[in-house]
């Protein structure tokens, strides 16, 4: 597997509750563009939508060879996972008010894929908690090394 691109962004404002590999429906200059390593998942959120899930504002450059055949840079793309897990979402999504964030863009097997998380949104004195925390293991960290 290889990462095109990292939402890192996504760790830092949500607490992961569960994670999904879903497939992509793409065209042809997406792909390619896509194994360029031109893509970003900064502002994209799932959706789902009569009984399908929808990735939204995830960013994939045009390719530049394909420029005729070329397509949006931010449109809608389909999700391709099963109708269990579809339903699965639908559940988690309506009942707790979780939301859809994709945590990264990878190849497996030559085929793009998206890990999507089921997520809930941090509040800020939980990001400030977390910093703490990071910065307490570190300071533990340089101690043991001393």
């Amino acid at each position: 597997m290889r990462d095109i691109t990292v939402n890192r962004r996504a760790r830092h404002d949500f607490h992961i509750e569960e994670t999904f590999e879903a497939g992509l429906v793409l065209t042809g200059s997406e792909v390619k563009s896509l194994r360029a390593g031109k893509a970003q998942l900064k502002d994209s959120y799932g959706r789902i939508e009569r009984g399908e899930v929808w990735l939204f504002n995830a960013h994939i450059s045009p390719y530049a060879a394909a420029a005729q055949f070329g397509h949006e840079p931010t449109r809608s793309r389909k999700l391709l996972l099963h109708h269990r897990q579809i339903a699965h979402l639908i559940g988690k999504v309506k009942e707790r008010g979780l939301t859809l964030v994709p945590l990264r863009l990878y190849f497996k097997d030559g085929r793009a894929k998206v890990e999507l998380a089921l997520a809930r949104g941090k509040k800020l004195y939980d990001k400030r908690e977390a910093t703490k925390e990071r910065e307490v293991k570190r300071e533990m960290d340089r101690a043991m090394r001393k």
